[in-house]
């Protein structure tokens, strides 16, 4: 029997095409016998593109589960007013024990806008007995006292401002711990208490909740495109202009391999966009701003 690998992934219709790419690059680097069950909180995917992700899997390691975003919230629980332009869909990792069945002790959480380079399932068997997460430090951030993206009020939270900070893009979770430490109400009640300080807001309510919690991979499990790496990283990590975009401005060699896997899905003659069409799809920025004002209403 294949032991069956929980991974959970959050996308909006814009952005399908990423995880397909990533499907792709997970599944060509899988060497082991494993099921592949990719949970997919669908913050409104259209049905066409749910079809091309499904014809671009392979059946016989993958399985995809849609899990409507809507109602996803408890309703007892009101989301963080944050001033970004963050859609809300960056708060969904944080119910993942709630949906997520209490027979899984472990769910890897990735951002889709990643691909793999070597075999996850290396990743599940990482201890995590002693820990809530595994991540990776942010090589940006680094440090709570970062002036620009740290912990800002760190010291009035009683916090050290050298206190290592992890990039939330991948988690390697411990769905039991997670729940009997009641982390989600803990994360909540953190964000609405300090939201005026979080400019990553998930990222600010993770580090300030699983202080000195969680286990510190390999930079290399979490590799920023942007930066020239002189050994192939195991994950690279897209975080800032994607390659979907003519005006993509990171490492080449990065970029190269996402088209890669690209090809091997129903995306394959995808045509990078161009500036005017990303620069429209931004104006979703001030939708995003103004849904977060709404659903707090």
């Amino acid at each position: 029997m294949k032991k069956q690998l929980n991974i959970v992934v959050i996308t909006n219709d814009h952005y399908v095409i990423l995880l397909a790419a990533l499907i792709k690059s997970i599944e060509a680097n899988l060497t082991n016998n494993h099921q592949l069950i990719f949970n997919i909180i669908d913050d409104k995917i259209s049905l066409e593109n749910k079809e091309k992700l499904t014809n671009s899997i392979n059946h016989q390691v993958s399985i995809l589960k849609w899990i409507n975003m809507d109602g996803l919230v408890p309703s007892h629980i009101e989301l963080p007013l944050d001033r970004t332009s963050y859609p809300l869909n960056i708060y969904m990792r944080f119910f993942i024990p709630y949906f997520m069945d209490e027979s899984v002790e472990k769910v890897l959480y990735l951002d889709v806008d990643m691909i793999f380079q070597t075999d996850i399932s290396v990743l599940f068997e990482f201890d995590l007995s002693h820990h809530i997460v595994a991540a990776v430090q942010d090589s940006r951030i680094k440090t709570f006292n970062n002036s620009w993206g740290g912990i800002k009020n760190h010291k009035k939270l009683g916090l050290d401002g050298h206190t290592t900070y992890f990039n939330s893009g991948l988690m390697l979770m411990n769905l039991k711990s997670w729940r009997s430490q009641g982390i989600t109400e803990k994360l909540i009640k953190c964000m609405n208490e300090n939201i005026h300080y979080a400019n990553y807001p998930d990222q600010y309510g993770l580090n300030v909740i699983l202080v000195n919690q969680w286990l510190v991979l390999d930079k290399k499990w979490n590799h920023f495109a942007d930066l020239f790496s002189e050994t192939d990283p195991f994950v690279i990590h897209f975080v800032q202009r994607k390659p979907i975009y003519k005006s993509f401005k990171g490492v080449q060699e990065f970029s190269d391999k996402f088209y890669y896997y690209l090809q091997m899905t129903a995306w394959k003659n995808f045509v990078p966009i161009n500036e005017i069409n990303r620069l429209a799809n931004k104006s979703k920025i001030v939708f995003n701003k103004l849904t977060k004002l709404f659903s707090r209403r």
